[in-house]
């Protein structure tokens, strides 16, 4: 952290990304290789995967070891749960997600890739495009991640042919046809090796495009969030009562959308009273404008009845504020969803009840395939559904605002979250 302040540091943009790819392509080495080549990790970190590794009888050091933390995960050399890691480099912060590549964790990549940025989806060179990358490509599409970077890994194993990749490279964007367009990358990479991870490999003088680490810093995310549409779900209603602040009343919350300024007229939602924006304070002072996805206090001009849960919208760019709500679910839970069942709600910063009022059709997630005769949504299913809600919700389509526009249902007697959902 020496390279930059710590101010710095905090005021860096902060790019999230996560990894998918099938069994043993080197999801976790990968990711232990951008660690260890950007001097992300400790010496006693590298020191304690280096002994694992010859206590496992490898020559060589296992950097996936830095990522599979769990002991199931390192016996049977595959990723489980989602490893989140942090690290950054002088040019931009990161959060990674690993996520496994079985199709019965659907739901933890699901999880993983929730909030991301970009997808790294890896294919091994030598077995190209398989089902399971097929079914990655369509979970980052309906999760609408705006940008992927396909990276093609062992590239050594077959002997570093720039055929090989590009005949990979033509069968990927072949499935790519298919689906909602977006921003797509191609890396010949060998993450055992490091070729094109952190620095170019003299090994594929025939790729001139950059490595993956450049890409990801250099990557253009600005446009990512919904400028347009103002959205602050209110988290808390700040009131000191002190007799230096008796009548101060701000909204603290992290904007959703759009961009806010003093004299913004705005409306609370779903009561529908209006105001305009007196100020946008932080712990640092007063700002002239804030945007996605900064975390801010806002003051009005009027004493509005505001409170946790609410929101607050610009005047012409309302979102939709409704009880009805169609959405596509993946289900978390060992126990099937139920027709008529009542689910605990969490949407922005507001809670509420819902009842299930109907499964229109279960999703084939390897073809996008839509079984309308097959209703029943078990563990790692997605389909869509129709659910009515307690109290109205102030909501965007997943599509046009991936934080209103995404829900989460919980059980109510476990408290355990039991989907995760996206608004049609």
């Amino acid at each position: 952290m020496s390279e930059f302040t710590n101010s710095g540091y905090l005021n860096m943009e902060l790019l999230r990304f996560t990894t998918a790819g099938s069994v043993d392509d080197g999801k976790s080495t990968l990711i232990g290789r951008l660690l260890y080549d950007s001097k992300s990790i400790f010496t006693d970190q590298y020191e304690a995967i280096e002994k694992s590794s010859v206590l496992r009888g490898e020559d060589y050091v296992n950097l996936a070891l830095l990522t599979d933390g769990l002991r199931a995960e390192r016996e049977q050399g595959i990723t489980i749960d989602v490893a989140y890691r942090y690290f950054a480099t002088p040019k931009r912060k990161f959060i990674i997600a690993d996520t496994p590549g079985h199709i019965e964790y659907t739901r933890n990549m699901v999880t993983g890739a929730s909030t991301a940025n970009l997808a790294v989806i890896l294919i091994d060179a030598r077995k190209g495009v398989v089902e399971q990358t097929s079914r990655h490509a369509i979970i980052a599409s309906i999760l609408e991640i705006p940008h992927i970077v396909v990276c093609v890994n062992k590239m050594d194993l077959v002997e570093y042919s720039e055929e090989v990749f590009l005949s990979i490279r033509k069968d990927f964007e072949a499935l790519a046809s298919h689906l909602p367009s977006v921003d797509l990358h191609f890396i010949p990479i060998s993450a055992l090796n490091g070729d094109n991870v952190v620095t170019d490999s003299a090994n594929m003088d025939w790729y001139t495009g950059p490595a993956l680490l450049t890409l990801l810093e250099t990557m253009y995310i600005a446009s990512d969030q919904n400028h347009q549409d103002q959205r602050f779900p209110v988290q808390y209603v700040v009131r000191p009562q002190s007799t230096e602040f008796h009548d101060y009343r701000g909204y603290a919350g992290r904007i959703a959308g759009g961009v806010f300024k003093p004299g913004d007229k705005v409306v609370i939602l779903p009561s529908g009273r209006q105001s305009t924006i007196k100020s946008i304070e932080t712990f640092d002072g007063q700002l002239n404008e804030a945007f996605a996805p900064m975390s801010v206090s806002l003051t009005l001009e009027d004493q509005v009845d505001a409170s946790r849960g609410d929101m607050i919208a610009g005047i012409h760019d309302q979102p939709t504020v409704g009880q009805d709500i169609e959405l596509t679910i993946c289900w978390m839970d060992v126990k099937k969803l139920a027709v008529g069942g009542k689910y605990g709600v969490k949407h922005t910063t507001r809670d509420a009840r819902c009842v299930v009022r109907e499964v229109q059709y279960k999703l084939n997630i390897s073809t996008l395939e839509k079984n309308v005769d097959d209703t029943e949504i078990g563990m790692n299913d997605v389909g869509r559904i129709k659910i009515r809600t307690t109290t109205p919700l102030a909501y965007d389509s997943y599509s046009r605002n991936r934080s209103t526009g995404s829900l989460i249902l919980i059980d109510e007697a476990t408290h355990i979250t039991v989907g995760a959902a996206m608004i049609v």
